[in-house]
């Protein structure tokens, strides 16, 4: 019989561990560059520098990870043979909306500390889990597990902590999970609210006869985006695990590689992030995630759009999203908004913007009202 206990699951990481990540730091062997074109083939090497020199002197992995995430109640249960860790904050509101929140990847659970505190003061329950494979859900220890599975998983949590309302959110591939728990529990999910909606030409000519200039323009970004950055795509969906074997042994690596798809936000952030694979050693299991949405065991999406009342909250500058293919992949489209500021981790750097695009649109639907 699969167990469906929920235990609580504080994380500790053994300072054995700590300390051994600090001996490798300091004994790093960084790679060459060639002057005055160190931003030319990837992460540069002074980005990096400064990175491990931040963690050696300056990060606290008691004080600013676990310090943080225990502030609020950390449980664990197993779901589909895997282990799943996961934040549960209530509000106090005893009829209350639960919102499971998703993150992606370079990030982790940690991108939405910082919108926590909003959403439960506004009557809101959330549940903040590290996808299977990522973080301190552990390594996946078979095959298979991709948006729809990790989707099921969040179903089934979402039935074992008792919701019969709940909205999905989510960011990077948090977005691609989100829409997918609303399309397999569409009885109990009341919307889905994403930063990114990756609705693409489907190769239908007829798709690009009549785009606007914007569009044309929105699409020739996607373009410039892959050719020259999504190097890690690629290798992420056809080899990850040749390198796994790099990025497993050194946390400098690790940094070089994560921080690729992080540029211009605060060292803090970076790092903790990354150590988060690192102390974890999900380093592995993350990359395999992308090989197993390139190769799904069974169609990795359902024909026909989503039904459930979808929001898009993006920002300038983020992925950008093309109206028309995104109505023909969600046919119910309530809410599109493009703010100025937040990049593509607007949880951790708009916070209270974010927050307040969430609280709006599920109160639009729920009529839920702030805790007395």
């Amino acid at each position: 019989m699969t167990s469906t206990v929920i235990r609580p699951a504080p994380v500790r990481i053994p300072q054995a561990d700590l300390d051994d990540a600090r001996e490798r730091l300091a004994r790093t062997r960084f790679t060459d560059a060639i002057e005055g074109a160190d931003d030319v083939y990837g992460t540069p090497v002074a980005g990096v520098r400064e990175l491990v020199r931040y963690w050696l002197e300056d990060f606290d992995w008691r004080r600013d990870v676990e310090a943080r995430l225990d502030a609020y109640p950390q449980y664990e249960t197993v779901i589909d043979g895997q282990r799943v860790h996961f934040l549960h904050a209530r509000s106090g509101r005893p009829d209350a909306v639960g919102l499971v929140l998703t993150h992606g990847w370079p990030g982790s659970v940690l991108e939405y500390l910082d919108v926590v505190e909003p959403l439960t003061a506004a009557g809101y329950d959330v549940v903040l889990p590290s996808i299977p494979g990522f973080g301190f859900s552990g390594p996946t220890t078979e095959r298979g597990w991709e948006v729809r599975r990790t989707a099921a998983a969040w179903v089934e949590l979402m039935r074992r902590l008792g919701y019969e309302r709940y909205g999905a959110v989510g960011n990077d591939g948090g977005s691609m999970i989100s829409p997918e728990v609303g399309r397999l529990d569409p009885g109990h999910v009341v919307g889905v609210h994403v930063t990114q909606l990756f609705s693409f030409p489907s190769g239908d000519p007829g798709e690009l006869a009549d785009l606007t200039p914007d569009e044309g323009a929105t699409l020739e970004r996607l373009q410039w985006f892959w050719d020259t950055m999504g190097a890690f795509n690629v290798l992420q969906s056809q080899a990850p695990q040749t390198l796994a074997h790099a990025l497993a042994d050194s946390p400098a690596g690790l940094l070089g590689w994560n921080s690729q798809l992080m540029d211009g936000l605060d060292p803090a952030f970076v790092v903790a992030n990354a150590a988060v694979y690192w102390f974890t050693r999900t380093t592995g299991s993350s990359l395999r995630f992308y090989y197993e949405m390139a190769h799904p065991g069974v169609p990795a999406e359902p024909a026909g759009p989503t039904t459930t009342p979808t929001a898009l909250a993006s920002a300038r500058g983020d992925f950008a999203s093309i109206r028309r293919f995104a109505e023909r992949d969600h046919a119910d489209l309530r809410r599109w908004t493009v703010y100025d500021e937040g990049g593509h981790y607007q949880a951790h750097v708009v916070p209270q913007q974010l927050a307040a695009d969430v609280v709006g649109f599920f109160d639009e639907l729920t009529a839920a009202a702030p805790a007395a």
